[in-house]
């Protein structure tokens, strides 16, 4: 049980809790989304794109806390970071949680998701946002 007890630590419940990020974006300039089928979980990315920045994120959705919190850190996150900098971000991200490498410097908050690395079935919860963020800056959608 102290995995999971790691992985649904304080940090974590209250994101999923009290999202900072969660809404749209009426003048998002790209969106992105994506459907875990297995569980259910959804996520809508939106982003207002200002050259190479990215001024502002939101997400919408539902699901597991892993899911829902990942999104709202993302958002947060990448909030003021050029798509470069976003980018980079994915791939650190991805490395610690899929990978289980240990958590770049540059993640921060989005170091309190690094448990889910031990735990395979909320892989695709805690990417989920990501795989939306990279779309959308990659012009996937």
């Amino acid at each position: 049980m102290g995995v999971l007890e790691d992985l649904y630590q304080e940090a974590l419940l209250l994101r999923y809790k009290s999202p900072k990020r969660r809404g749209t974006l009426p003048d998002a300039t790209h969106t992105s989304g994506g459907k875990n089928p297995s569980c259910g979980d959804r996520v809508e990315l939106f982003l207002k794109v200002n050259g190479d920045r990215i001024e502002a994120a939101r997400f919408t959705g539902e699901g597991c806390a892993v899911s829902q919190a990942s999104a709202d850190l993302l958002a947060e996150a990448v909030e003021g970071k050029t798509i470069p900098e976003a980018l980079e971000l994915v791939r650190a991200f991805k490395a610690m949680v899929v990978e289980g490498k240990p958590p770049a410097p540059a993640l921060g908050d989005l170091q309190i998701l690094a448990g889910v690395a031990k735990l395979p079935s909320r892989v695709k919860c805690a990417t989920l946002a990501w795989n939306a963020l990279e779309s959308a800056l990659l012009g996937e959608r």
